[in-house]
């Protein structure tokens, strides 16, 4: 067919520029929408920092490693709801001068990376006005001492202590650089004496040496090869009389792996011992660390801020959005009143930039509001899990939140995504709140949460000589009207980190 031109129309949704901004706001996590919101700060001129707050605020922070953590929070006065639009930025034409000069000053402070450290101690988007020897105003002496060495720098450190020839001292380095994370050696010293390019060419006898220099150098297990010689280098770092050290040391060093199978009296035919003394050196054994390099240069404390902060009042349980995490900017009214008494203000490329600062002082005001009413629905469904804890958490879907708010469901889903709430119970994630459903013999229902609570329980009061095993712990469900299968439970287990029936069990 020869070439031809065709007309046609279609329709289709397109989102606009506002709305896509709006979207991605949304799904933000608290840090994320702070530096979203610095970087707009530092490159459009029409937006300010309020420091119309100055209340002190404390932010609701928590160590994560659980499901719940602990939660030290402070409350203020929630900052009332800003809309700042042209129209009255032009409107209001009192504006002092010195004012416009300190938030000018502010605005050109605000590109020093050294206040990066102010939003995790709550002080959103504050700017120091001294800048002496780099060093921000406010700032924690205490985050370097935080601060711990890594492995290598300790060991480094810790060889400086000794006095050794050149060719030891490099040897030595050389053995240090080769350990891993776990602070073992896992390359044959023969592979490594071809690596290193030293004259005279360096022995395996001479990396013995040096590797047992490093051995010795600071945690005892550091510079071990296999597990069984960590282990006993931290066994004969003790002292001689310290009960079950000796049984303990022919475990490592030659039953690790019946110990492994728990075959308790095999162990104690092949020792000759009796079944007191293996059971101190068995729980000696437990007590020693399989990865000594771990413990260096470790973060002590992993923080996450709280979007909202749920608290009990008369009875009532109120949500507020955390005071720490609210933006504060706002349009610069002079500069907004300058550009509105220009010539040709609406044709200039400055006109875009004042759009969208409008457009996120708006849509940074409606994520909040998203996030709020979520978080009111959430506690509302689960008001019985504030009162008695994990067991009375109830099975909710997103669709569930999302036709009581009228709202789509993909955006609650992008409105409890990496969002955090503090409760006097802890600090949970959102999603947290919408455990899945499973049945019950009464053809009920209740939630996953709950089952994982009830283990906990169960697990918690057995006997650790007998421990229950996962077809007991299904059927004591069963009794309790839980219907869930034998791979469920292991499941569950696994997700709480709770080791199967024959590794909790004690002689």
């Amino acid at each position: 067919m020869p070439p031809s031109i065709e007309l046609r129309t279609r329709q289709s949704l397109a989102l606009t520029p506002r709305l896509q901004q709006s979207v991605r706001l949304l799904q933000l996590s608290s840090l994320e929408f702070q530096q979203e919101l610095r970087t707009a700060l530092d490159t459009n001129p029409f937006l300010e920092y309020d420091a119309t707050d100055t209340e002190d605020v404390a932010l609701a922070t928590s160590s994560t490693g659980g499901d719940g953590v602990e939660a030290v929070a402070g409350e203020t006065a929630t900052v009332s709801e800003r809309e700042t639009t042209l129209d009255t930025a032009v409107a209001d034409t009192r504006e002092s001068v010195s004012q416009d000069e300190a938030s000018s000053d502010y605005s050109s402070d605000s590109s020093d990376s050294n206040d990066y450290a102010s939003e995790y101690s709550g002080d959103s988007f504050s700017r120091s006005s001294s800048r002496q020897n780099g060093d921000s105003e406010g700032s924690d002496p205490a985050d370097w001492a935080r601060s711990q060495p890594t492995l290598r720098e300790q060991l480094h450190d810790a060889l400086r202590l000794y006095r050794l020839d050149q060719r030891d001292r490099e040897v030595a380095r050389f053995v240090i650089e080769a350990l891993d994370d776990d602070g073992y050696l896992r390359q044959d010293l023969a592979d490594l004496a071809a690596i290193v390019d030293l004259e005279p060419v360096l022995t395996e006898d001479e990396l013995l040496v040096a590797l047992r220099l490093v051995q010795a150098l600071d945690r005892p297990g550091v510079g071990a090869r296999t597990l069984s010689e960590c282990l006993a280098l931290q066994l004969h770092a003790m002292p001689d009389d310290v009960p079950g050290r000796d049984v303990a040391l022919q475990i490592v060093e030659h039953h690790l792996e019946r110990l492994a199978r728990r075959e308790q009296a095999e162990l104690q035919k092949q020792i000759g011992c009796s079944a007191e003394e293996l059971r101190v050196a068995c729980a000696l054994v437990r007590k020693l660390d399989p990865k000594p390099g771990n413990f260096y240069g470790r973060t002590e404390d992993n923080y996450v801020v709280p979007d909202v902060i749920v608290r009990q009042v008369r009875n009532k349980w109120i949500v507020n959005i955390n005071p720490a995490v609210q933006p504060r900017a706002r349009i610069h009214r002079m500069y907004a009143e300058l550009f509105a008494q220009s010539a040709g203000a609406s044709r200039s490329p400055l006109a875009q930039q004042l759009q969208e600062a409008r457009w996120l002082i708006r849509n940074a005001q409606q994520r909040f509001d998203t996030i709020q009413r979520v978080a009111e629905c959430i506690v509302a469904h689960q008001k019985a899990f504030f009162q008695y804890g994990e067991i009375a958490l109830k099975p909710m879907v997103l669709r569930d939140v999302a036709e009581e708010l009228g709202l789509h469901e993909s955006t609650i889903s992008r409105a409890t995504g990496n969002k955090y709430m503090a409760t006097p119970r802890g600090i949970f994630e959102f999603k947290h709140f919408f455990p899945r459903e499973l049945g019950t013999e009464s053809g009920g229902t209740c939630s996953a949460a709950a089952v994982r609570a009830l283990l906990k329980e169960m697990i918690a009061a057995e006997n650790t000589s007998d421990p229950l095993s996962d077809v007991s712990l299904a059927r004591m469900l069963a009794e309790q009207g839980v219907l869930v299968a034998r791979r469920t439970v292991a499941k569950y287990r696994h997700l709480m980190k709770v080791p199967p029936a024959e590794l909790r069990r004690q002689i």
